[in-house]
């Protein structure tokens, strides 16, 4: 079993195939392919990229993962390593929709469940066709925020989901738009304490976090508010690629089975792909939305390829079935500029060698 997925790889060990890519290049990157030296088989343009870039990313911790290896891991400095937690925000929106599906595998639950079959108040404010689905693909119609990320004023779970039954407009009806926000993701978390009279954190660890020996990672709110399943998460490189492994498996990590093959390719379908997008954070523009996670690539038939899932503010967990590796960049202090280039940077040299299965 993989008990820590930080060992370093040697690279000269390593022979990979350098094939072409088509994400767009950021100016860093162009610069580093004019410099590459041409025997090059190893991760040493990313060192290249991180260094260029240190000032703003500031203390990070960067992993990349296959076939039960770390290929490569960097960290800034020893104050923040592949084991230190960090807040990342959005990008345990994936983790929460990988719980729901225990409970879809287990039989408790279908993603096409409307939610007032468990919270009634649902129905009783003409929100009664909302669906699990909708709620974690951004479709449920219920007037969102304005905000990506902001500190809740709410105590519990229970109160702020209440509170988007009762308080919130439905501005247009389940499954007709795509309007990215917490609302979703936190009425679904919300329906898993509901049927199971347990806190979401405690469920989060019982069936993700423990089984997959996440051992930095929570959903605590330490401020004492609403704990929040689209946006609170805090994780490590370390943990995170953990889980990225899992998925990478087909829900399985070691001996631990976390999700079912046909779970794991229900969170990688892209959800109601032809609906208008109505609002799609920044970095993410134009992407399609599977359950929980952003589809970077799709192959010939329209299948992902490539996923991520983003907090918008500089940390990014992606993973490449084609070529059947995951990775993570993570920053301790996460600011507002999305680093959309950096990423694209970052993958290209990552695609350049490993080839595609």
């Amino acid at each position: 079993m993989l008990q820590n997925p930080i060992q370093p790889v040697n690279p000269e060990t390593m022979s990979y195939k350098v094939i072409r890519t088509c994400l767009p290049f950021s100016l860093t990157y162009i610069f580093l392919l004019i410099w590459r030296p041409a025997f090059s088989q190893d991760f040493g343009q990313l060192d290249q990229l991180f260094k260029q870039n240190q000032k703003a990313l500031g203390n990070f911790a960067a992993v990349v993962y296959k076939d039960g290896k770390v290929l490569y891991q960097k960290q800034a400095s020893a104050d923040f390593t592949v084991k230190s937690p960090a807040p990342i925000a959005n990008a345990g929106n994936w983790m929460t929709a990988a719980l729901v599906m225990t409970f879809v595998d287990e039989g408790k639950l279908s993603l096409d469940d409307k939610v007032s079959k468990y919270i009634p108040l649902f129905a009783t404010y003409s929100k009664a066709y909302i669906t699990l689905r909708n709620c974690l693909t951004n479709t449920t119609g219920i007037q969102a925020e304005t905000k990506v990320l902001q500190k809740s004023k709410y105590e519990s779970l229970e109160e702020e989901v209440n509170s988007y039954a009762s308080k919130r407009d439905i501005v247009t009806n389940p499954s007709t738009e795509f309007y990215y926000s917490s609302v979703g993701p936190n009425i679904a978390a919300r329906v898993l304490e509901v049927i199971t009279k347990k806190s979401f954190d405690r469920l989060m660890k019982e069936r993700i976090l423990s089984p997959l020996k996440m051992r930095g990672t929570s959903f605590s709110n330490d401020d004492g508010g609403a704990i929040n399943p689209s946006g609170g998460a805090r994780s490590t490189a370390n943990d995170y690629i953990n889980f990225l492994a899992m998925l990478l498996n087909k829900g399985t990590l070691g001996d631990k089975k976390v999700l079912s093959p046909k779970a794991v390719e229900e969170l990688e379908t892209i959800q109601y792909g032809s609906l208008p997008i109505k609002f799609s954070p920044k970095g993410v523009q134009g992407l399609r939305y599977t359950l929980g996670a952003w589809i970077l690539d799709t192959d010939g038939a329209g299948n992902s390829q490539s996923l991520s899932c983003p907090n918008f503010a500089g940390t990014t967990p992606f993973l490449d079935r084609c070529r059947g590796y995951a990775a993570i960049l993570i920053l301790e202090k996460p600011d507002e500029d999305s680093k959309k280039d950096l990423f694209a940077a970052m993958r290209n040299i990552i695609d350049q060698q490993i080839s595609c299965k």
